[in-house]
This record gives C-alpha cells, sequence and structure tokens, in this order.
C-alpha cells in the first residue's frame, strides 16, 4: 500500500494549520476543539515550518507550568519535521514512524503538503489491506 492510498481513504479534507505567533492557549483550544493530536505550523498552509503536537504542549507545561500558554508555537514546535512522499510504502512510513516516535506525518508533493496522516491512519490502511488479502486467500481455497 502506497501513502496516496492513505490519504485517499482518509475521512475529511484538508490539513489543520496555523501561523507561527499563534499562542500555545489558542494551539491548545484548537486542537481540543477539533479533536486532533497535532497542527502543522504553516504561514501559508502548504509550506512546513513546523509541528506542535498535544505532547509537546504538555512537556512544556510539566517545565514551566500554564505560563508557558502565554508563549508562541515558535518556541515548542518540532522544527526538524520528516515527512513522506504520496509514492512511499505505507510499511517504510510506520516503521519511520514507530523507530522516531512521530504520531504524525506531513505528505509532501513538490515541495508542498498535501497531507497530513497519523500513524492511525497508516494502521488503518494496512488493516484494510490484510483483511483483503484474507479474503481473496480465503476465496481461492474455498474454491470462488
Amino acid at each position: 500500500m502506497l501513502v496516496n492510498q492513505i490519504v485517499r481513504n482518509k475521512a475529511g479534507s484538508g490539513v489543520v494549520t496555523l501561523p507561527r505567533g499563534t499562542s500555545l492557549e489558542q494551539a491548545a483550544q484548537l486542537l481540543s476543539e477539533k479533536r486532533i493530536g497535532a497542527v502543522v505550523i504553516s504561514d501559508d498552509g502548504a509550506t512546513v515550518a513546523g509541528i506542535l503536537s498535544e505532547r509537546d504542549i504538555v512537556r512544556e507545561l510539566g517545565k514551566r507550568g500554564a505560563a508557558c500558554m502565554a508563549d508562541t508555537v515558535d518556541a515548542v514546535m518540532t522544527r526538524d519535521v520528516f515527512g513522506c512522499a504520496p509514492e512511499d510504502d505505507a510499511d517504510v512510513v510506520l516503521q519511520t514512524m514507530t523507530a522516531k516516535r512521530f504520531r504524525h506525518l506531513p505528505v509532501i508533493e513538490s515541495g508542498r503538503m498535501i497531507a497530513l496522516i497519523s500513524i492511525g491512519d497508516v494502521v488503518a490502511g494496512r488493516l484494510s489491506e490484510l483483511q483483503l488479502e484474507k479474503d481473496a486467500l480465503t476465496g481461492m481455497i474455498a474454491g470462488y
């Protein structure tokens, strides 16, 4: 399975982004409101400046307390963001996400972000693929 198949099967469209300079409080409110685990930091909605996850916010809260919520996302976001391409193999992407402990990965095509996939999206795609393989093998064995 390729990443582009996962992107096609994702519910909803578009990537939730916030511009640099947004407060952590506003970012946390957005994550809660949208029920998502991460937001891409992008000034134009297509180029990735960073990514901010729930974990990033919780770590900062644990270090500094509620005062950190007035800081901007720039101070806490991950700047060295790994991405993947639509033609990448989902198994390789899953291995990378697991090894590097990422739960979200932007999908980049021609230098522009076209989607954001989560480890849950990749696992769901893989499970769907395994179910199709099981059904095909069951059909072959049963003589369908």
